[in-house]
């Protein structure tokens, strides 16, 4: 069996506290799926907004599968998230909230086969706030080392 597929998004921690966490499904082509399966996909620099009711993911890349051009997908348009209407309602009272936004976090596959995104409340940090996190950072990977 191959490696399992996961996408990290690791400058999300970096740049974001991160609140609360969501898994959703994707509204997703056929092409897509087979990309995001040979290791095709960044989230990168995605972000999660609203339309209407809908919540969508915007600039995540999911590369084109194979050559022909009946079946290939836009690499970065916008794409559905699929969660339960109370945990919409959740998210949209959360973003009245100011300096709050949602990030994608993890794009993986999980045991069905389905693709899915773990997504998060998040509240941008201060640039002081990053340096903590550095210094965190260095802290536990010297202790990791003497330990």
């Amino acid at each position: 069996m191959s490696a399992p597929i996961e996408v990290k998004n690791r400058r999300a921690g970096f740049e974001y506290h991160l609140l609360d966490t969501f898994e959703c499904g994707m509204v997703l082509m056929g092409s897509e799926i087979k990309s995001i399966r040979n290791h095709g996909a960044s989230i990168n620099e995605a972000f999660c907004t609203f339309a209407g009711n809908d919540l969508l993911v915007r600039g995540m890349q999911i590369a084109p599968w194979g050559t022909n051009p009946h079946y290939v997908h836009e690499p970065k348009r916008d794409r559905k998230l699929l969660l339960h209407q109370k945990e919409l309602d959740k998210l949209k009272r959360k973003l009245r909230d100011t300096g709050i936004t949602i990030v994608p976090v993890r794009l993986f596959i999980n045991d069905k086969g389905f693709a899915k995104l773990e997504i998060a409340l998040a509240k941008g940090k201060k640039s002081f706030d990053k340096r903590e996190s550095l210094k965190a950072k260095d802290v536990q990977r010297d202790l990791d080392r003497l330990g």
